[in-house]
């Protein structure tokens, strides 16, 4: 906002409600505090949108794994799309009570309520920061480990264990694999015991042993430069098997994924046996997902049978979510079920499930899949306000303006319709919009009148606030409105303001 703008503001703001002019003393004026700004959010950028696995079976090998990858992230971000719109949502609610916070004519109880909710909005803020710079760490000593930069990569690893958080045991164990690739055997044995001493309940174990084995068998020997050119060769005999009999190699491909392999390799052998329809590459698959191989093959085993063979696929990843206790592994499987249209099975997973997290993943996952109608029949039936918050957060993902609409007119929770209309602020758009402003004019509560305020403010919706500021009779709202409207850069406020003046 422009030095301008804010000694406008401060004029207009007085004269909403001041009084008949009496002359005063001469004082000096006193400074424009800045008006403080909420920090931006920062926001990952989201994969691109995948192709389709058929389509690149006959690619050169380079392009087959940009395409495989490709693929692969539609499954494994579809969780960090959710994150990203519900930290979003998180980060609106904070900004409203920072701004509600500012207005001189909050009530008590107001105030009380915005303190509370952005110290619960920064205690999440820290945990999500902390998290998303261990992931970051993670993915950048991956990326290293893929393309054969090992030195890199044991400095990223050693980063991620120093965060102290919970992919310390798969740092160490890649740790031990790049120091191995390096030629140092005895830093790697060293490594792979503080892996098997202190996290032994870990889901590397197996893949540690087997890796402690080939670094024992290596002992002594000079680090051979043709292990990659080897490399390169079993890549190309992979892509050729793929094109022409992949079920003659299902054994010698399960064989290679339970060895030390390196990921890339491995990771090409896992999409040659989600290609065949054959049952031995079925079996594999399913062995793998249920966590029979490295954790990083079992995420793509279940994105793979969440993207292919239908119905029969997603029956095995519904029978491998019963069967496993890892939160994490059931995650994934619910997301794979999303990506695969299972609604049905995500509303069961929300209704029935007891874990907490895991309920409130379903949920998100049914808002950013489409699922409206299996929304609205949780919301009738739920009785907890803290899952109800999360489907009306979820309504908002998948921008159900009807729902939120019915929600914010109908709910006997206050909270609850706050974030209703919270939530269509989020959505944004003329219908939106328009819905606020119904909203507003057939309200008698105060609050919820400043919510909307908030909502349209935080849209930057300078006509409704004008058009509603025009025919607001309460000088607090009023008040309120103008606020909102001096925080904009918009010539509908610039010109109201000026309105004001000149009356």
């Amino acid at each position: 906002m422009t030095a301008y703008n804010s000694l406008l503001a401060v004029i207009v703001l007085g004269a909403v409600t001041a009084g008949p002019v009496v002359a005063q003393p001469v004082r000096p004026v006193e400074p424009v505090r800045p008006v403080e700004r909420i920090p931006p959010v920062p926001v990952r950028p989201m994969p691109l949108m995948p192709l389709h696995p058929e389509s690149v079976l006959t690619l050169p090998i380079d392009t087959i794994t940009l395409a495989e990858e490709a693929v692969l992230l539609a499954g494994l971000h579809t969780g960090l799309m959710a994150e990203q719109v519900a930290l979003a949502h998180d980060a609106y609610s904070l900004a409203a009570g920072f701004q509600d916070f500012g207005s001189r004519e909050s009530s008590a109880q107001d105030r009380a309520r915005a303190a509370a909710e952005r110290d619960k909005e920064r205690e999440l803020s820290a945990r999500r920061t902390s998290q998303d710079r261990e992931a970051r760490a993670y993915d950048t000593a991956m990326r290293h480990v893929y393309e054969n930069r090992w030195e890199p990569a044991l400095t990223a690893f050693n980063e991620v264990i120093a965060l102290k958080g919970s992919k310390v045991d798969a740092a160490l164990y890649w740790k031990a694999y790049s120091q191995d690739r390096l030629g140092q055997r005895a830093e790697a044995l060293t490594t792979i015991q503080t892996l098997t001493r202190e996290h032994q309940a870990s889901r590397y174990m197996q893949q540690a042993r087997a890796l402690e084995a080939e670094v024992r068998r290596n002992a002594g020997q000079p680090v051979r430069p043709q292990d990659q050119a080897d490399e390169d060769l079993k890549l190309m005999a992979i892509a050729s098997l793929q094109n022409s009999a992949p079920e003659q190699a299902v054994p010698m491909l399960e064989k290679l994924l339970q060895g030390t392999a390196s990921p890339k390799l491995k990771a090409r052998a896992l999409f040659v046996l989600a290609q065949s329809n054959t049952p031995q590459a079925r079996e594999v698959l399913k062995n793998i997902a249920k966590g029979g191989g490295a954790p990083e093959l079992q995420e793509r085993a279940i994105a793979y049978l969440g993207m292919h063979g239908g119905k029969e696929s997603r029956a095995v990843l519904a029978e491998i979510y019963s069967s496993t206790t890892d939160v994490d592994s059931r995650k994934r499987i619910i997301r794979a079920l999303a990506q695969g249209g299972e609604k049905e099975r995500m509303l069961s997973i929300a209704q029935t499930e007891q874990n907490p997290e895991l309920r409130a993943e379903a949920v998100r996952q049914l808002g950013m899949h489409g699922g409206h109608a299996e929304l609205g029949q949780l919301y009738a039936k739920e009785t907890t306000p803290e899952i109800r918050k999360q489907i009306i957060q979820a309504m908002a993902m998948g921008n159900n303006t009807t729902l939120l609409t019915t929600i914010a007119r109908t709910e006997k929770d206050p909270e609850l319709r706050r974030g209703a209309i919270r939530s269509l602020g989020m959505i944004g758009g003329k219908a939106s919009g328009d819905t606020l402003v119904e909203l507003y004019a057939a309200e008698t509560d105060v609050t919820i009148k400043k919510s909307i305020i908030q909502a349209l403010g935080m849209q930057d919706n300078a006509t409704a606030l004008v058009a509603m500021a025009r025919k607001e009779s309460d000088s607090v709202l009023k008040r309120d409105i103008v606020n909102r409207l001096s925080h904009m850069s918009s010539k509908v406020a610039t010109d109201y303001m000026l309105e004001i003046l000149s009356k």
